[in-house]
């Protein structure tokens, strides 16, 4: 079977436009990723700062509780 230069030169030709095509689509995905590690990171920044502003809540629970423990023996031993 012969193949002819011009044959070959179409070929070439439709492999350079499938790669155009497969590189558009990975610039897509690697967009996309980046949006991605983007909207993790800022989750991740809200969640940490929600964990932060909620420690004291347990503290001052057992404080309170602490208190009114200490409170209650001063009054029963009074």
């Amino acid at each position: 079977m012969y193949i002819s230069p011009a044959q070959t030169y179409q070929e070439v030709q439709k492999l350079g436009r499938a790669v155009d095509r497969i590189e558009h689509k990975l610039d897509t995905v690697l967009d996309e990723q980046k949006n991605i590690r983007d909207d993790v990171a800022d989750h991740e920044e809200r969640l940490r700062t929600l964990e932060r502003a909620r420690w004291p809540l347990p503290t001052v629970a057992a404080l309170a509780g602490v208190a009114g423990t200490a409170t209650g023996l001063i009054a029963l031993l009074r």
